[in-house]
């Protein structure tokens, strides 16, 4: 069985982060506003973010984590970028002042909405239906951590 944490975008641009053993039908509960509170005041939700973990204490810690995360390093881990994910785990006074990141977020998504498909889930996004077997966080090595 799969664990998985996930991030959704709520009509108001907030983002929720929950962890479920069924994403499918979690998803599901969140759009029809069958779960009270955060999301179903702030329909219609759209799936941003999803990974699967082996067990539920792996997928609880991964959103505790995630939920105390800025909006900013929330939408790095969404688009997957690692360079931006690390740059925001650094304290403001620690980070490189000049990237990408300086360019403001709607400017980056227009200009990857441009981009060809090609097979690409848009925006990093896996879900249950995302067959292919692709997507996974990178290790350590991957993302230049020690």
């Amino acid at each position: 069985m799969a664990f998985w944490t996930y991030i959704l975008l709520c009509a108001d641009g907030r983002y929720y982060t929950g962890h479920t053993d069924n994403l499918e039908y979690r998803i599901g509960q969140h759009q029809s506003g069958a779960i009270e509170g955060f999301t179903s005041s702030r329909l219609p939700v759209r799936l941003m973010w999803s990974h699967d973990f082996i067990t539920r204490l792996e997928a609880l810690d991964a959103e505790m984590r995630i939920k105390k995360w800025s909006r900013a390093k929330k939408e790095a881990l969404i688009r997957g970028d690692w360079s931006e994910v690390s740059h925001f785990a650094k304290p403001p006074h620690e980070r490189s002042p000049v990237s990408a990141r300086d360019t403001p977020l709607s400017v980056r998504i227009e200009r990857s909405r441009d981009a060809p498909r090609s097979g690409v889930t848009p925006m990093g996004v896996s879900t249950s239906l995302d067959t292919n077997g692709n997507y996974r966080l990178p290790d350590a090595d991957e993302r230049g951590e020690e």
